[in-house]
């Protein structure tokens, strides 16, 4: 008795290509290019650059958290650069008032 047993999609009779049903597997000549090509490239390339756009967000992130760090460290420079500014004129001060006394004396 010659059973046939059929295939679905999911689970092929047989996983040799040559044996399975040749409605299930076109072969490369059988199958056309599409028509659109070029919508179809410009689809990848969409979805290529949805697929970069984490990197590139986190890319722009960090080079603002760079930016906002330097700002930072310009604003703390300057600031030191205030207070040794007033320490150095307290000084000089102190050592003006020290010239006078002993000259005055």
């Amino acid at each position: 008795m010659n059973t046939a047993r059929t295939g679905t999609i999911d689970r092929p009779v047989t996983r040799d290509p040559q044996k399975q049903d040749p409605t299930m597997n076109p072969t490369f000549t059988e199958t056309t290019a599409p028509a659109n090509l070029g919508a179809l490239e410009s689809r990848q390339n969409r979805n290529l650059a949805m697929q970069l756009m984490p990197e590139a967000l986190a890319r722009a992130h960090v080079e603002q958290r760079l930016q906002e760090a330097e700002s930072q460290r310009r604003g703390h420079r300057l600031a030191a650069a205030r207070r040794m500014q007033r320490r150095a004129e307290r000084a000089s001060l102190r050592a003006r008032r020290a010239l006078a006394m002993a000259v005055m004396q």
